[in-house]
């Protein structure tokens, strides 16, 4: 999910996103607006054969990546706490999952066997709505920008392990 490269290209194409309803393409522009070139990342999602792009992590979110052993249960507490959790993604066979939350709390977190992505990192972003092969949408942004608020992803993380510890699974 995370990666050290940068995305190339140099489309003035802003076209991904086009067709779609306001609220769709206000979520392309919530994720866009992160990257160094919005163009060449709408470019790279339209012209991509996996429909991914890289995006920096830190700017608008930082992202907490959790095994998915312990991610799914975590999202199942944290759907029954809120509403609506901010984006989570899923990445190579389900054996991960990212959950989007405020910029600022990568540095401050500590946990064992979480990872976080937050300035100086960059996450691989499928375009909004679309299936890929190695990455996916769980739970896709919206146009508000909700993000998951960290102390309720840390309450909902405790939860689920105690479950898992219980052998409720």
């Amino acid at each position: 999910m995370t990666g050290t490269g940068t995305g190339s290209g140099t489309g003035a194409g802003s076209g991904a996103g086009s067709g779609a309803g306001p609220a769709a393409r206000a979520v392309v522009e919530w994720l866009t607006s992160v990257a160094p070139d919005p163009d060449a990342c709408r470019w790279e999602w339209e012209r991509n054969p996996h429909g991914v792009a890289l995006l920096p992590a830190g700017r608008r979110w930082d992202v907490l990546i959790l095994p998915s052993e312990l991610g799914y249960p975590t999202l199942d507490v944290l759907t029954r706490l809120v509403d609506r959790p901010g984006p989570v993604l899923a990445d190579f066979g389900d054996s991960r999952m990212g959950f989007f939350v405020p910029p600022g709390t990568a540095a401050r977190w500590l946990g064992t066997g979480v990872r976080s992505a937050g300035p100086g990192t960059w996450i691989v972003v499928p375009y909004p709505g679309r299936v890929t092969g190695r990455v996916r949408w769980l739970v896709a942004p919206d146009a508000a920008g909700t993000l998951t608020d960290a102390t309720l992803l840390e309450l909902a993380m405790h939860e689920a392990a105690g479950r898992l510890a219980r052998g409720e699974g």
